[in-house]
């Protein structure tokens, strides 16, 4: 997520969202009724309309605690939760994403959810999904969304070339997913196209499927980086497919996953590794007859595990009304309204129930492909990092664009990734 320090245009950017569309908390109008602010990160139009419904149902059978819906957006809702906390401004009820959580946990700003969340939400969501919105012993987010990393592939190109088909039970390891690109690489196509405008959280999160870990927490608490064996399998296989074995489009490391696509239609690519909601824009824009399937994610020595940062919905700790706020959130993710929001989305809901909902195990759209894989996700490596946001935009992205592009060396990304990141990081745990 972004750093603290911005610009002052960015500042003034998130100021303007504020007064227009975030002024004020949550309080009691004139005529006794409570009113809470929920700000909504929904930017589909399916997602919108859902959110906003799930809305209206609630305020027609709470007529003495209304809800209303807040427009924000992901491009700048940390600068703009910033100013609005600052300035004593903040929604009741804040949608964000868990790898945005901590620098607001560790400042005092998001109320800790423990003594309000009831029972039925807590035991209706696994561990390692509560893990991702945890910081130093209290919870700060409900993590409801979630999606895996897959391959959005050409079933033609597959189909021609005979290579084995992954499944989530058996997919293909990192060495042969490799050698697969390698064999989809032909005349004026690429066996894969790796969209990596912002490289460090899909480096981090497919790194664990190697057992790399990157972030280390010692006794004392302090979190150092370190660069082991299992690190270095996802960072040196995109590198390699770059610009060794040229079966990953170079042009493709500066684009993001929309981005891809037209040459993904067009037969440039043969697969694009993406989240999994991007599925939605394969089918709003792939061209009539094109036939695509959704891959697992290559795995390593500890199978297909994945970082996420599941989406949350939070309660701002100025709020005068949390009890009133949880028990929206808790109506907001009955397992009924998870599938609507999951769906609306084309995400992957964590409540256990929700998930187990037959409409999200079809094999359409590759449904199935993507629930598979829901129990190998875990907290994504740099979940609780305080400092993480400096380090990822100050250190770690430079570094991963510039190794990717072969312009230095291994060696030379380990020294930025750790000696240069531990001094960042040293800044925030003294």
């Amino acid at each position: 997520m972004r750093a603290l320090v911005r610009t002052a245009a960015a500042a003034a950017t998130a100021l303007a969202l504020l007064l227009t569309g975030c002024g004020g908390g949550g309080d009691g109008g004139t005529d006794g009724r409570i009113t809470l602010r929920f700000q909504s990160l929904a930017w589909q139009k399916e997602s919108v309309d859902i959110n906003k419904q799930l809305v209206k149902e609630w305020n027609a059978a709470h007529p003495d605690i209304r809800v209303e819906y807040v427009q924000g957006s992901w491009d700048s809702v940390h600068d703009q939760l910033l100013t609005s906390f600052e300035g004593g401004e903040a929604p009741d009820i804040i949608h964000d994403a868990s790898d945005d959580l901590a620098d607001f946990a560790y400042g005092g700003y998001l109320a800790d959810l423990r003594p309000l969340l009831p029972e039925a939400l807590t035991e209706g969501i696994p561990r390692n999904s509560w893990e991702t919105a945890t910081f130093d012993g209290g919870v700060y987010g409900v993590p409801f969304l979630q999606e895996p990393r897959v391959l959005i592939a050409n079933t033609k190109i597959l189909k021609e070339s005979g290579v084995r088909i992954p499944t989530p039970e058996r997919p293909w390891t990192w060495g042969e997913f490799r050698q697969v690109t390698e064999e989809l690489t032909g005349k004026g196509r690429y066996g894969v196209a790796w969209p990596l405008k912002e490289p460090v959280s899909v480096t981090l999160n497919l790194g664990l499927s190697a057992g790399g870990e990157l972030f280390h927490r010692g006794a004392d608490g302090k979190v150092t980086v370190a660069m082991g064996e299992g690190d270095q399998v996802v960072p040196g296989t995109i590198h390699d497919q770059v610009n060794t074995d040229h079966s990953a489009a170079r042009t493709a490391l500066g684009m993001g996953g929309g981005d891809t696509l037209p040459g993904f239609f067009g037969g440039k690519y043969a697969m694009v590794p993406l989240g999994f909601s991007y599925r939605q824009q394969v089918v709003e824009q792939a061209p009539k007859g094109f036939e695509w399937t959704v891959l697992p994610a290559p795995a390593g020595r500890d199978g297909p595990a994945q970082g996420v940062s599941p989406q949350t919905l939070s309660v701002a700790e100025d709020s005068p009304h949390k009890k009133e706020a949880v028990r929206f959130i808790d109506f907001l993710l009955k397992p009924a309204n998870m599938v609507r929001l999951a769906k609306g989305d084309w995400m992957l809901p964590t409540g256990t129930e929700a998930l187990a909902d037959p409409s999200l195990h079809t094999p359409d759209r590759g449904w199935a492909t993507g629930a598979a894989l829901a129990g190998s996700l875990r907290s994504a490596p740099a979940q609780s990092v305080r400092g993480y946001p400096e380090w990822k935009d100050k250190v770690a992205t430079p570094a991963f664009q510039e190794y990717y592009s072969g312009a230095i060396d291994a060696a030379e990304l380990k020294k930025r990734l750790v000696t240069d990141g531990n001094r960042v990081l040293a800044r925030y745990q003294r």
